[in-house]
């Protein structure tokens, strides 16, 4: 029976408890299971929780059914999955491809770890495909796509991107946690792999940390199982737990996040303060075009760039009441960063580096009339 998105988000992997009828997936806390002799286990592949725990597979069967996958793993962070895909997927004297405006934990897991172990990296502009073929190269394994990205919100042509990858013979992982399952599907695009920060949008209360891979390739689970196992980048079952709670909501949750910050965004392009809004949803938007052929909606992040510069950028940041000013994106909650000395660190310096008069928005679910209000009231203060 084919379910709608809503249905598998509340239902999927999530059946009421065998045994009490509990209607909410029970929290095994359990770090061990009992044994009914050597080697033969009472349900499931459940010996030890760090190779399995029944709350992180109902949370890995709802991510698959929300993300059209066939299968799902769950990770303690998004950083953490990234490091066991790319563990698998990649090894010394392989090259790949990043965007050029990568979340600046990617950079640096690539920069910083990767390189110095022999791997080769290339930054494009995926919007860009003719600049994405020139990249490419025999050894090229791996094409890494976030879209939109952070906190640029550049946008790629997932099926573009995934035509080209396939023809080099690589791999397409696209980094879907700016747009939610909800809002775009990378796997019924082409792409081999989705990722997850499923701290953002997927947990959606800034409670709990983890991440996640969703893909429909049987032998390359096989070897996330494996690794993951080996090196213990897993999640702990209070996270799963609420994790799992939070996707219950993600559908109508996506819908006040899109509502508000659309009318962010037309707010902010009026404002003298700012020089340029970012944001797909915008008609001007270069993306706009491309983002509304494969997102539902345009998603609640949304970054602008200061006419006055650094100095108005950290006053804006530190002027608003409603947004807070914090890392992380995709609470319920509104917040407000600045990338260059806050989330994109990182990257200061290299091809990557981000404007210093940037500021990344994550609209929450608040009304959006007090959004606004703060918003306007933080640029005035930021422009004296």
């Amino acid at each position: 029976m084919v379910r709608g998105f809503s249905t598998n988000a509340i239902h999927a992997g999530q059946e009421p408890d065998p045994t009490t009828g509990a209607v909410i997936t029970p929290l095994h806390l359990s770090s061990t299971f009992a044994q009914d002799g050597v080697g033969v286990t009472r349900a499931g592949d459940y010996e030890y929780a760090r190779s399995a725990n029944p709350t992180r597979t109902a949370l890995q069967e709802c991510l698959a059914a929300l993300e059209g996958g066939r299968q799902a793993r769950a990770f303690g962070s998004g950083m953490g999955a990234s490091d066991v895909l790319l563990r698998v997927l990649v090894r010394p004297g392989d090259h790949l491809v990043i965007p050029h405006d990568a979340y600046g934990g990617t950079f640096r897991l690539v920069d910083k770890v990767l390189a110095p172990w022999g791997v080769e990296y290339t930054p494009v502009d995926l919007a860009d495909i003719d600049a994405l073929r020139a990249a490419l190269r025999p050894t090229t394994r791996v094409v890494w796509c976030e879209t939109p990205t952070n906190p640029l919100l550049g946008i790629a042509d997932i099926a573009a991107v995934a035509d080209v990858t396939r023809q080099a013979g690589a791999r397409l992982v696209v980094d879907n946690t700016f747009a939610s399952p909800y809002l775009q599907q990378p796997l019924a695009l082409g792409a081999d792999v989705v990722l997850h920060s499923t701290t953002k949008y997927i947990g959606g209360h800034s409670d709990a940390v983890g991440g996640a891979l969703v893909t429909s390739d049987d032998e390359l689970v096989e070897q996330l199982t494996f690794t993951q196992n080996a090196v213990g980048s897993v999640p702990g079952p209070f996270d799963n737990w609420l994790t799992l709670r939070g996707a219950k909501t993600l559908a109508v949750r996506m819908d006040r996040h899109c509502d508000n910050a659309e009318r962010v965004a037309e707010m902010l392009v009026r404002h003298p303060a700012v020089a340029r809004v970012l944001y797909p949803g915008l008609p001007d938007d270069p993306g706009h075009e491309v983002a509304a052929k494969q997102m539902r909606r345009f998603g609640g992040m949304v970054s602008i760039i200061l006419a006055g510069g650094r100095e108005a950028a950290l006053r804006m940041c530190a002027a608003t009441e409603v947004f807070t000013l914090a890392e992380s994106l995709g609470g319920v909650e509104s917040l407000i960063e600045h990338p260059g000395q806050m989330t994109h660190m990182s990257v200061a310096g290299s091809a990557l580096e981000v404007p210093d008069s940037l500021v990344r928005l994550s609209v929450g679910i608040e009304d959006v009339e007090d959004l606004i209000e703060d918003l306007r009231t933080a640029l005035d203060r930021a422009t004296v």
